[in-house]
């Protein structure tokens, strides 16, 4: 929402109970739905004493029973409700934390009139539906939401308590993050398309962060008016984490400024459509030559992970490595490059995917094959910083500094050493990319040199584009080229390719721990077109997130 100068109202008369009498069911037949006078939650901070049992009782441990799960999620949210904040602060493992976000319930979201409506318990989670009222200076407009607590047994006595996130209270909320009503601080915005389209969450449902980064970004400057709305408002956690302030409820809407971006309606629509067929995936298409975003999808709307996330990009980082052994003269194309099923590095021993091995092959047939020995073999020759050099000083990663309009994660390719620098020349290890990055790597493959992506022109707001420290030689570029089409054509990127020509592919399969299935990703170029995209948890790169950036490229244009 921007910063807001927030004020605490005084009350300067005692609130009136409404109704006279609040009546809590608790039995058999579950929790009963509690009707909340005006005062909200911060009416009445008094907690009902109790008095401790002078004998000596053993912790209780082992699984909550039905009743212990009921009679913990009733405490709290009749708390909650009647505004006895302290004593539904007092059922949670975060008395702190609950009180002052129970508090600012009502005094800084001005949220009033609640009822709780429980929903049927499963094991140890208690689902609960929200109404109530926002009210700020004469304005009035009614909220609803469903939310769920999950009750945990204390370890230092045995009680069960709910276990507290921010998340209960209202389900967009993290960790530290607050909900405030009052004249926004960020006047709204009407973001279009590159030929003059609105864009809509309700037409582009991924476009939700997208649109929150650019009005808290561009909101001041668009040549807006503020509206009143009830936001969340970042705390330090999603700060870091680049979340931006979410609008839940707007009471009057302001005069939104005009912000134009590089996005296209086609690309947009088609990505937004294989993004919803593919469970978490993600997806960014650019043009190479300019680094205009033309498409951002994401599967779950509620992060952009294309532009956001901080996932080891697994073989498609081998574009990288391969960059940086075609300049130091190490390897080239044709050359002869074994490919052993195991390599032992500094201690540990590396497999290649499912034990496979290349007695007798050019480099070329190894990076389409994606066969990891190859590449964590010439580690010996490399010094530790190698790779992040190459990174930083020809693609342009892992600078923190690309301005692209709105929150980006820009790469992270940290200096390791052993076999963890032999592991980053996989993309596993410490490296960390997302599907523009990814995008942006092929793009340039695709064009000879770095080009910062961004989604809106820097003329608008006069900000200066990052750039690459130096260019890759016209060899190199000729060189990576060959095996990302060689990879694209006959290749594990061949089967979704298929059918397609100019174009240059690489997959990409990365190990997460706890995880059974590797994360899936593929990054390519078909001409001035270039598109990169992740599955998590979905398998190899060319079955799942392949299909994806495909379909996107053969769109042309």
């Amino acid at each position: 929402m921007g910063n807001r100068r927030r004020v605490a109202e005084r009350r300067k008369t005692k609130p009136a109970v409404i109704g006279g009498m609040i009546a809590v069911v608790v039995g058999g037949a579950g929790i009963g739905v509690y009707a909340l006078w005006g005062g909200g939650a911060a009416a009445d901070d008094r907690a009902t004493g109790s008095s401790a049992s002078a004998d000596h009782k053993a912790v209780k441990t082992g699984p909550l029973s039905a009743a212990e799960v009921q009679t913990t999620a009733t405490k709290f949210l009749t708390g909650w409700q009647t505004g006895k904040v302290a004593q539904a602060a007092a059922v949670t493992n975060d008395t702190t934390a609950a009180t002052a976000l129970l508090t600012g319930y009502t005094k800084d979201a001005h949220i009033t009139g609640v009822t709780v409506t429980p929903g049927t318990r499963t094991g140890d989670k208690v689902p609960f539906s929200v109404k109530g009222t926002v009210s700020y200076k004469g304005t009035k407009k009614p909220i609803a939401y469903e939310s769920s607590l999950t009750v945990v047994r204390n370890k230092a006595d045995g009680k069960p308590l709910v276990d507290w996130h921010s998340a209960v209270v209202h389900p967009d909320l993290k960790d530290g993050d607050t909900l405030v009503t009052g004249e926004s601080g960020t006047p709204p915005i009407k973001a279009y398309d590159r030929h003059g389209g609105e864009l809509t969450a309700a037409k582009y449902p991924s476009l939700g962060p997208v649109l929150d980064g650019l009005r808290e970004k561009y909101g001041k400057i668009a040549g807006g008016k503020a509206g009143v709305e009830l936001d969340v408002v970042r705390g330090k956690a999603s700060q870091k984490a680049k979340l931006s302030d979410k609008t839940l409820l707007t009471l009057t809407k302001g005069t939104p400024g005009k912000v134009n971006t590089t996005l296209s309606p086609v690309y947009q629509a088609a990505a937004e459509k294989q993004v919803a067929a593919q469970d978490k995936s993600s997806v960014v298409m650019m043009r190479a030559s300019t680094g205009e975003i033309l498409a951002v999808a994401n599967h779950n709307p509620s992060f952009n992970v294309a532009f956001q996330g901080s996932l080891a990009p697994g073989s498609t980082m081998k574009v990288v490595t391969s960059t940086m052994l075609f300049e130091k003269d190490l390897i080239h194309p044709d050359e002869s490059h074994p490919c052993p099923k195991t390599y032992k590095l500094a201690g540990w021993t590396f497999h290649n995917d499912d034990d496979s091995e290349i007695k007798q092959g050019t480099f070329k047939v190894a990076f389409g094959a994606s066969c990891n020995n190859a590449f964590i073999n010439f580690a010996p020759k490399l010094s530790d910083s190698d790779l992040t050099e190459e990174a930083q000083q020809v693609y342009g990663l892992g600078m923190n500094n690309w301005a692209i309009g709105v929150p980006t994660f820009d790469g992270s390719i940290p200096v390791q050493s052993g076999a963890q620098m032999g592991a980053s020349l996989i993309g596993q290890g410490g490296v960390r990319m997302n599907p523009l990055n990814m995008a942006s790597v092929s793009a340039t493959v695709a064009s000879g040199a770095f080009h910062q992506p961004y989604l809106v022109d820097p003329s608008v707001d006069h900000r200066t584009l990052a750039k690459a420290s130096r260019t890759m030689s016209s060899q190199t570029q000729a060189e990576l080229k060959e095996v990302m089409s060689y990879t694209a054509s006959y290749g594990t990127a061949a089967k979704a390719m298929a059918g397609m020509s100019g174009c240059g592919a690489k997959t990409g399969s990365a190990e997460v721990d706890g995880q059974k299935k590797p994360n899936g990703w593929f990054t390519a170029y078909c001409g001035d077109l270039t598109a990169a995209g992740v599955v998590q948890a979905g398998g190899h790169g060319g079955d799942t997130a392949g299909p994806i950036v495909a379909a996107l490229l053969k769109l042309g244009g």
